[in-house]
């Protein structure tokens, strides 16, 4: 989480790159996401079951990307969007279903 602040503290050189450079930056975003979910799930499934767990990661990681958009709003050249919330919380659902899926291959219970 703290390497994803200093990230968003960077101001931007408002100087555009093109679509490519901007959707490597999007798929950059669903990536941290989805790392920062399992990051969270792993710590909490030791104290949780593995839904509540996954349920608790994502509610985390939702909110941190909310915060992380806000504190954008307050960077040079940077700005804070809805849309990038939505990404990032694609991101994060997205490895909750992987983790699902694997546990369900597994044949493990989902609890």
């Amino acid at each position: 989480m703290a390497l994803i602040f200093a990230l968003s503290a960077m101001p931007s050189d408002d100087v555009d790159r093109g679509a490519l450079y901007f959707l490597t930056r999007k798929l950059l975003h669903l990536a941290e996401y989805a790392l920062l979910l399992v990051l969270w799930w792993r710590a909490l499934r030791t104290k949780l079951t593995t839904r509540l767990a996954l349920a608790v990661a994502f509610a985390i990681t939702v909110a941190y990307a909310a915060t992380d958009e806000l504190h954008q709003r307050y960077v040079d050249g940077r700005v804070g969007t809805p849309v990038d919330v939505a990404i990032d919380a694609a991101g994060a659902a997205g490895a909750a279903w992987l983790i699902m899926r694997r546990r369900g291959e597994r044949g493990e219970e989902p609890d």
